[in-house]
């Protein structure tokens, strides 16, 4: 399964308590952050003197390096997942990549084309939060800073994706604990057959991991 949005919907920490509540509750499942180095080489663009990792790579140098990047790790959370038995809670996903090209003026044909033998995960869980209390949430860590265009850009980008109406959306504007109740019941409800439900120390059996 795969948690998507824009930064600042809280998909980090719900991830992660999503895989440590499946493992709590017999279902072994591992938390996977599929960053793309964006964070990264923004870090190196400022020591080198430059605004961000756009301006210190160039938009196309950049986008093209984030998405190798972005299919590498994607590719390592599917083939550990496979290896370990586990489920894969993963933090971002092709999507994400897509939404980052298309905000910044491209087009995603080529990394379509890097990503199509990629599976689709079984349930892709969209944080979706005000871009306004994103970029709060955002100022609030003290990491890094988001544009509220840029914030909203994305949000409109994601929804726009052909893929978007098989998207299970969550309010994530909530108090982080209610946000991850939603998550709960959105597993239960469309990963977990009812014999699982009945019997949660079965759940194993059903939930495989992706691919």
């Amino acid at each position: 399964m795969a948690l998507i949005g824009i930064d600042g919907a809280g998909k980090s920490t719900q991830a992660r308590w999503l895989a440590d509540w499946l493992d709590a509750s017999g279902v072994p499942a591992r938390y996977h952050r599929n960053a793309a180095g964006r964070v990264f080489f923004g870090r190196l663009a400022q020591r080198l003197g430059r605004r961000d990792a756009e301006h210190l790579l160039g938009v196309r140098l950049f986008l093209l390096v984030e998405t190798l990047l972005r299919g590498l790790v994607i590719t390592r959370a599917l083939l550990l997942s496979r290896l370990t038995g586990t489920v894969a809670v993963m933090d971002r996903y092709t999507y994400c990549q897509y939404t980052s090209i298309t905000v910044r003026g491209g087009r995603p044909r080529l990394a379509r084309l890097l990503f199509r033998l990629l599976p689709q995960p079984e349930l892709v869980l969209y944080l979706a939060v005000p871009p306004l209390v994103a970029q709060a949430r955002v100022d609030a860590r003290g990491k890094d800073h988001e544009d509220l265009d840029y914030l909203t850009a994305c949000d409109a980008a994601y929804r726009g994706l052909p893929e978007a109406g098989r998207f299970t959306v969550v309010d994530a504007g909530t108090d982080p604990s209610a946000v991850q109740t939603q998550l709960r019941e959105a597993v239960q409800r469309d990963l977990l057959p009812d014999s699982a439900r009945r019997h949660p120390s079965r759940a194993a059996q059903h939930l495989l991991p992706i691919g």
